[in-house]
């Protein structure tokens, strides 16, 4: 986390986050880096499907179409999130961390949506491990998607 956050300081890009199954522990963790408070704008925590739908206004049709674990929804949480705080860059997370399968999709099962600039990528995993780990390997999994990212936009 450190890696990344002195990059975006140095870079001066402001980033946002939108979480649903991590629970703000991406915010949590970037929080606290000394220094971040000159690039990080917040959070929102849209664990519940209406958060999703009224708060961060991602269509209700794109919800039932594909379901919150999915592609489409971890991109619109990216973008309209990255609008939402008017940041460069905004990181989401979605997924089913157990300890159920939920609309019919496995346990593990994990997308990070980053908006960066104009540009959205979404990556999907699947992850094992109980509850705790697979939360800790999204994080983990999105924070290094990003600073990839922010290394080929820097070359």
């Amino acid at each position: 986390m450190n890696d990344l956050a002195s990059l975006l300081i140095q870079n001066n890009m402001s980033i946002s986050s939108v979480e649903s199954f991590t629970v703000g522990g991406f915010a949590s963790l970037i929080g606290n880096v000394p220094g971040i408070s000159k690039v990080y704008r917040g959070s929102l925590v849209s664990y519940q499907t209406r958060i999703k739908r009224d708060v961060l206004k991602i269509d209700e049709k794109i919800i039932d179409t594909y379901g919150v674990v999915s592609n489409e929804v971890a991109g619109m949480m990216a973008i309209n999130g990255q609008k939402m705080f008017d940041s460069d860059i905004c990181i989401s997370f979605t997924g089913n961390a157990g300890p159920d399968a939920m609309e019919d999709k496995p346990v593990g099962l994990i997308y990070v949506g980053i908006a960066i600039f104009d540009s959205i990528h979404v990556f999907s995993y699947q992850l094992n491990g109980r509850r705790q780990q697979i939360k800790e390997q999204a994080i983990s999994l999105g924070c290094a998607e990003l600073y990839k990212l922010l290394c080929m936009t820097n070359k």
